[in-house]
């Protein structure tokens, strides 16, 4: 087995955004998430609403209402992180940005944070779904579902 091959064995391992428990895609109440419209990913079921960077990387876009943000790793992965479902629709109530476009960030730096309990009382759901917006350009991208996570824990694994 040539170092090459041990390399093509070993994926990218991101952090779980945020506490909570990771499950599958298909678990998301909304077809653009469970349907892999946007992409390959995992959702977490938030046990608390502050999100952190997955990966060392770079914000690529933070939406103005701070429901969902983009981040492109340093290996070129390109996430959205949607916080809830619909959220869009609260106008940036109940979050707090703590980032911004253009910013390099580390490996577990928060970025967000959401009253999950105000935003389940205005009707949402929380549901958290980390998508990688360009899954084709990689060989697979799996994630490690039914399992309880603290942020930064591995739960999405990509192979090049």
């Amino acid at each position: 087995m040539g170092l090459f091959d041990a390399f093509k064995k070993k994926g990218i391992m991101l952090g779980a955004p945020m506490a909570g428990e990771c499950v599958p895609l298909k678990n998301v109440n909304d077809p653009t998430f469970s349907e892999e419209i946007l992409g390959k990913g995992i959702a977490i079921v938030p046990a608390e609403g502050k999100v952190y960077a997955p990966a060392d990387g770079e914000i690529s876009t933070v939406f103005p209402t701070g429901h969902a943000l983009g981040l492109t790793t340093e290996d070129g992965i390109e996430l959205l992180i949607h916080i809830g479902l619909d959220t869009v629709q609260l106008n940036g109530q109940h979050f707090t940005i703590k980032t911004e476009a253009g910013k390099k960030v580390k490996k577990g730096d928060l970025l967000v944070e959401a009253d999950l309990e105000k935003i389940k009382e205005a009707g949402y759901d929380v549901i958290t779904p980390m998508i990688v917006c360009n899954t084709t350009d990689f060989a697979s991208v799996e994630g490690k579902t039914g399992i309880a996570v603290k942020p930064g824990d591995d739960c999405l694994e990509i192979k090049k």
